[in-house]
C-alpha cells in the first residue's frame, strides 16, 4: 500500500489519542477478583525467604490498574507497609521498576517518568516528546495534577526551566493538553494550512519552525489528518518527510513523532520499542513505559503494528531480548499474538 492510500485510509480510522475506551489493551480488569486472596498471595511471596518472583508476576500483570490499586490499598490495610516499600525492598533492577510502575497509578506514572527526564544533569528529550506526542488531553491532564500533587510545582513551570528554543515552544504547547478536540473536519481550513506549511517549509530559504509548531500542537486529530492528506496534494512529498529534511535535533523528533501519532499511535509505539530493543544493549526503561502505558489503552495494536512492520512479534522479539522475572513479566503483559 502505498503512503498516500494510507493517508486516505487514515480519515476514517480511530485513534487512540481521542479514543476513550481501552478495548484494545492486552490487560483488562481480571473476572472473579478476589483482592483478599491476591493480598495474601502476595504477601506470602513477599515475606516467604526469597522472594516468589513467579507469584508477583502472576497477580500484578493480569489485574488491570484499577484492580492493582485496590490490591495496594488492602495490602497497606493488613500489613501496614505499603506494597510499593515491600517490592522496591525485595525486589531490584529492571523487575523493581516494572512491578513499581504496574502498581503506580497511570497519570502518576506518567508524572514520575517525566520527573525522571527531567531531573538529574540534562533533560532526557527522547522520554519528554514520547510521552507529550502520544498522550490525550485528558491524559495530559491526569499528569499534570499528579505533578503538582507530587512536587508542589506547576508543571508547565518546571519545563520552562528544562526546555527551551523551537522544541521548548512546541513542547509547552503540548504539555498544556489543549489539543483541539472537535470531530469537525473543515476541509478549506485543512487545504489552507497545508499551503501555509508548504510555505513555510519546502518552499522558502530556512524554516518557519512557529507555523509548523503552531499548526501541529493545536489542531484537533481529525482536522490534521485532512491536512496530511491535502499536504501530499501540494507537495510531492508527505508532511514527515519534509519536517525531516527541513528540520534537525529535538525539535525535528518531536514534529516527527506528533505526526506519527497523528496518524497512528500504534504504529509510533511499535517503532520506539524496536529501537529500543535494536543494536547493542536494550533500553530497559522505554521497554517498560510503554508497555506499562499501553498495556490498557492500545498495546494489542501496536503489536499488530510491529508484526506488519517488522516481520516479528513483539512476544517473540521480546523473548530474545529480555530475560529472567523481567523478560517473564513483560511477556505476560504483551501476550501471545492472536
Amino acid at each position: 500500500m502505498s503512503g498516500w492510500e494510507e493517508l486516505e485510509m487514515l480519515l476514517d480510522s480511530p485513534s487512540s489519542l481521542t479514543a476513550t475506551s481501552n478495548v484494545r489493551g492486552t490487560v483488562k480488569d481480571k473476572p472473579n477478583f478476589k483482592v483478599d486472596e491476591d493480598v495474601s498471595a502476595l504477601k506470602k511471596a513477599i515475606e516467604g525467604i526469597g522472594t516468589t518472583e513467579k507469584t508477583l508476576i502472576e497477580v500484578l500483570t493480569q489485574r488491570s490498574n484499577a484492580q492493582r490499586q485496590l490490591i495496594a490499598k488492602a495490602y497497606e490495610k493488613k500489613t501496614g507497609r505499603k506494597l510499593v516499600d515491600d517490592l522496591e525492598g525485595d525486589t531490584h533492577g529492571d523487575f523493581e521498576d516494572l512491578l513499581v510502575a504496574l502498581v503506580t497509578p497511570t497519570g502518576v506514572y506518567d508524572c514520575q517518568e517525566v520527573i525522571k527526564a527531567i531531573k538529574g544533569a540534562g533533560t532526557t528529550e527522547c522520554t519528554l516528546t514520547e510521552i507529550f506526542a502520544s498522550r490525550s488531553n485528558k491524559q495530559i491532564k491526569v499528569l499534570s495534577e499528579a505533578y503538582l500533587a507530587e512536587t508542589g510545582k506547576a508543571l508547565i513551570h518546571d519545563l520552562k526551566s528544562e526546555v527551551s528554543g523551537e522544541y521548548g515552544k512546541a513542547l509547552l504547547i503540548l504539555a498544556e493538553g489543549k489539543r483541539d478536540e472537535s470531530t469537525n473536519v473543515d476541509a478549506a481550513k485543512a487545504k489552507a494550512e497545508a499551503k501555509a506549511l508548504y510555505e513555510a517549509g519546502e518552499k522558502k530559504w530556512g524554516t518557519d519552525e512557529d507555523k509548523f509548531i503552531d499548526i501541529l500542537c493545536h489542531r484537533s486529530i481529525p482536522q490534521l489528518r485532512q491536512t496530511l492528506v491535502e499536504y501530499k496534494n501540494i507537495s510531492k512529498k508527505t508532511l514527515q518527510e519534509s519536517i525531516e529534511s527541513e528540520m534537525s535535533g529535538n525539535i525535528e523528533a518531536l514534529l516527527v513523532a506528533v505526526v506519527k501519532c497523528v496518524k497512528t499511535v500504534p504504529l509510533y509505539m511499535a517503532e520506539t520499542l524496536f529501537k529500543s530493543m535494536k543494536g547493542a544493549g536494550t533500553t530497559e526503561s522505554t521497554l517498560t513505559r510503554i508497555i506499562v502505558s499501553r498495556s490498557e489503552v492500545d498495546l494489542m495494536d501496536i503489536r499488530a503494528q510491529y508484526k506488519k512492520v517488522f516481520g516479528l512479534t513483539l512476544y517473540s522479539q521480546l523473548e530474545s531480548e529480555v530475560s529472567g522475572s523481567y523478560g517473564d513479566a513483560l511477556k505476560h503483559l504483551c501476550g501471545q499474538d492472536e
